[in-house]
């Protein structure tokens, strides 16, 4: 919005645009999972698909395209490597696997009590290879193509029609791009409200998540209950700008996904544990022969 509009970086701009985002989020949260959660999750998915259709379209396409087959094979061949790569013999680069890769793994892990929890909640009655399909498989390969889409249009104009995109900021530089393609300034309002909508449909999704956690597994938290906790989150959100912005937010998030790392695990341990004893009986159901008909 400082790019785009002038609003001055303050702390009390910063907390006003959290009371928004609060009130959103609460109300969406209040009105239920078949209501605001699904109509305003509905809403983000159109905005995000226009989104990535129009940028393909008003890209560099066929670069995009070839980008996208390249690197998914690349990072298809190289997933062992790096995920297991942590650079003990060069200081640089294990500087940068732990500010970014280390640090997004924590990132998951804490977020995972949350997305764990919704996802189950709203996927009831689907089978796991439906799970599976659905949350891990279908998920990535569109996020793979969305970082060509988008992180490929800024690489491209950087090194083939040589404008500066890299030495732009990390909040600025996608607006910058936008700055240099057809219908930039709708571009830029549909990521506005995109990016609003995303923060929403997370804080919504976590508070409703909070809800259940705290009422003993209950599938539909009261309002009040909702309500707190949303409240709490916003507080939290706030605490933590006021106390060091992005740098406190690394420090909470990777504090908080230690202790969850080792109840994953055992999670995990559990979970095939519960498959085995699952598929016995299955088993056990298919070998009794079908009564014959005379």
């Amino acid at each position: 919005m400082n790019y785009l509009l002038g609003v001055p970086v303050q702390f009390n701009v910063q907390l006003l645009i959290i009371g928004i985002i609060t009130v959103l989020f609460i109300i969406s949260a209040s009105t239920g999972i078949k209501k605001g959660i699904k109509y305003l999750s509905n809403t983000n998915m159109i905005l995000a698909v226009t989104l990535l259709i129009t940028m393909v379209i008003l890209g560099p396409t066929l670069f995009l395209l070839n980008l996208f087959t390249h690197t998914l094979g690349t990072y298809i061949q190289n997933l062992p490597q790096m995920g297991l790569r942590l650079a003990p013999f060069d200081r640089e680069q294990a500087e940068w696997t732990q500010n970014w890769t280390i640090f997004y793994w924590a990132w998951w892990i804490s977020w995972s009590p949350f997305v764990g929890m919704f996802i189950a909640r709203v996927s009831k009655g689907r089978t796991i290879r439906e799970f599976v399909i659905a949350v891990l498989l279908l998920p990535t390969i569109v996020c793979s193509f969305w970082f060509s889409t988008f992180g490929g249009t800024g690489i491209y104009l950087d090194l083939i029609n040589g404008l500066d995109v890299a030495g732009q900021s990390l909040e600025t530089g996608l607006f910058y791009v936008y700055d240099h393609l057809p219908f930039g300034g709708i571009l830029s309002v549909i990521t506005l409200l995109l990016i609003s909508t995303f923060f929403i449909t997370s804080a919504d999704s976590a508070t409703f998540v909070l809800g259940m956690q705290t009422t003993n597994g209950e599938l539909n938290p009261s309002n009040f209950i909702k309500i707190s906790w949303g409240l709490v989150l916003a507080a939290s959100a706030i605490v933590l700008m006021a106390s060091g912005g992005l740098q406190a937010m690394q420090t909470a998030i990777i504090v908080s996904a230690f202790p969850l790392t080792l109840i994953l695990l055992v999670m995990s341990f559990g979970l095939v544990k519960a498959f085995k004893i699952e598929v016995r009986p299955f088993a056990k159901r298919r070998k009794i022969p079908k009564p014959q008909l005379e």
